[in-house]
């Protein structure tokens, strides 16, 4: 097999006329190719008159034209051969009591794979409900303001990860992304997310997705828990004996030969009952402010110029970033095409955070824009930045009214510092409905602050960015977890032997695709250490 790499051509380009320019690089017909799939595709719009994708492929071709195309020595065409599963060795350790993993998103979503696979039949504990009756409760809380804490954006089957674009993307390296893109898209996801630079599934295809593989860990053996939370773990030497489960019939006690801890940014008293436990913990850096909403269309014609709208592009997206003074501001989550939504999971909070559908075909597009904070502005203690966050979710809370309305203004009055008297070009997406009021009266002045300064600075780089009525909502609080589970570098906890923090809510992931991986990397170090259960 050959890859080919680094073939660039119009935006335009057919796969057949893709198929052709390997071909005139290989220095064979096209109908030579045995076999010819996209690796890599990613779009450079750098240039607006000459938008292009740049593509890489797999081909496989006769021997002889095989060793042909190699003999050229041109630095694009590489001999390369099909990648295979790693074996996981199984360790030596008995397992006396279950496997469990507590979380259903990514991160236990793929921990708990990972064991089924290798036959450990995790028991799987999910504190919210499954997907399908989770979205009528998060449904009921956009449309009648009634929050169930137990089933909404933060807690249910796929995590929070359910309610968002579905973006893929990832800095990681790590060979077990693209396992996890093949994996989604053996569950449902679109086939095109392997390849594709910077692949989305959207909320409304990542849905099925995240059932279709819980029901594949359950036909591998694996057993899940839904509406049961971890509510209680018991220490003995240094390790959990077993864990208590709140389920709406009782309390169970589960013996535990290692638990993943996978329970996502919300399971705020999750980490401290587990703090009082003697699990090591410390804050961390993070990042808070608004989402601002703009219209697509100026976004599309700010990034692609005169071919904006068309399909074959999609909708445009960005990612932005300045100073004020020495904190870093800059945008998170883009969503095009999408809505800004409620992610409330507890009393008086007030959240919020964006989502897409796969086709990004709303009004709006959004991103939240944000102000670096750490343990300078909110203190040293454990969860002293958790504080923080819920401080900001309960102010912005009554600002909005205190029912979960939630305080909006236009950017021109923002960055006047006061109410909007009424919104105009650009409508809120958020529901339940938002509040016109001064922003400023629900944040800390230093992220006010610095949310000015990244608007003003942030339509340099891209145009219309500080339109007048672009609409900027609050607040955003969860772009990252404000505490760290200590661990070390086998990935168990520093001070309990058989807890493997995993995944965005113990400080070590960010985004789907990261969090999937640190899941897999989890279950496999469990694998590696315990011997598989012997199963009667």
């Amino acid at each position: 097999m050959l890859e080919l790499t680094g073939l660039r051509l119009p935006y335009t380009a057919t796969e057949e006329e893709l198929k052709q320019r390997a071909a005139e690089l290989c220095r064979v017909p096209a109908d030579a190719f045995l076999t010819f799939r996209i690796s890599r595709r990613a779009l450079d719009a750098r240039k607006k008159q000459q938008i292009s994708y740049l593509y890489n492929v797999t081909v496989s071709l006769p021997k002889k034209l095989e060793q042909q195309a190699l003999r050229r020595k041109d630095d694009r065409i590489k001999a390369c051969s099909p990648e295979t599963d790693t074996e996981i060795a199984e360790g030596t350790e008995d397992c006396r009591g279950r496997i469990v993993v507590a979380g259903l998103g990514p991160a236990g979503l793929f921990a708990a794979y990972t064991l089924a696979k290798q036959g450990y039949r995790p028991l799987v504990l999910e504190r919210g409900r499954p997907v399908e009756e989770r979205v009528q409760s998060v449904e009921r809380f956009w449309s009648a303001r009634v929050l169930d804490p137990e089933s909404n954006v933060m807690f249910g089957e796929g995590g929070a990860g359910t309610f968002s674009d579905g973006k893929l993307t990832s800095r990681s390296k790590d060979p077990r992304g693209q396992r996890v893109l093949e994996l989604l898209a053996e569950n449902g996801a679109p086939g095109e997310i392997v390849y594709l630079a910077k692949p989305h599934i959207g909320t409304d295809r990542l849905r099925a997705v995240v059932s279709n593989l819980r029901r594949r860990i359950e036909q591998l053996g694996g057993e899940v828990w839904f509406s049961a939370r971890l509510s209680g773990v018991r220490c003995d030497a240094g390790r959990i004996a077993e864990i208590a489960v709140t389920r709406p019939d009782g309390e169970v006690r589960v013996p535990t030969a290692a638990l993943v801890l996978a329970t996502g940014l919300g399971a705020r008293d999750t980490c401290r009952m587990l703090h009082r436990a003697g699990v090591a913990m410390q804050p961390k850096a993070f990042a808070v402010g608004c989402r601002i909403e703009h219209p697509q269309s100026l976004i599309d014609h700010a990034q692609f110029g005169d071919a904006a709208g068309d399909p074959r592009l999609g909708a445009a997206e960005y990612h932005l970033s300045a100073r004020s003074g020495d904190r870093g501001v800059y945008t998170f989550c883009m969503c095009p095409g999408g809505k800004v939504v409620a992610s409330a999971s507890a009393p008086e909070q007030l959240v919020v955070n964006g989502m897409s559908d796969y086709a990004r075909d709303a009004e709006n597009a959004n991103a939240a824009v944000i102000v670096q904070v750490g343990p300078e502005d909110f203190g040293y203690g454990a969860f002293d930045g958790v504080r923080f966050c819920e401080k900001l979710e309960r102010d912005a809370f009554y600002v909005g009214g205190g029912d979960h309305t939630a305080p909006a203004s236009r950017v021109e009055d923002y960055l006047a510092r006061r109410a909007s008297a009424a919104f105009s070009y650009v409508h809120p997406s958020y529901r339940p409905g938002v509040r016109r009021t001064n922003l400023w009266d629900c944040l800390p002045e230093f992220v006010a602050a610095g949310i000015a300064e990244g608007v003003v600075a942030f339509d340099h780089q891209l145009a219309g960015y500080d339109l007048p009525d672009a609409v900027l909502t609050a607040v955003e609080s969860r772009t990252s977890s404000p505490i760290r589970i200590l661990r070390t570098a086998m990935g168990v906890s520093e001070t309990v032997s058989n807890l493997y923090p995993a995944g965005e809510g113990a400080g070590y992931a960010g985004g789907i695709v990261s969090a999937a991986i640190d899941g897999m990397r989890a279950a496999e170090r469990i694998i590696g250490r315990f011997r598989s259960p012997v199963w009667e």
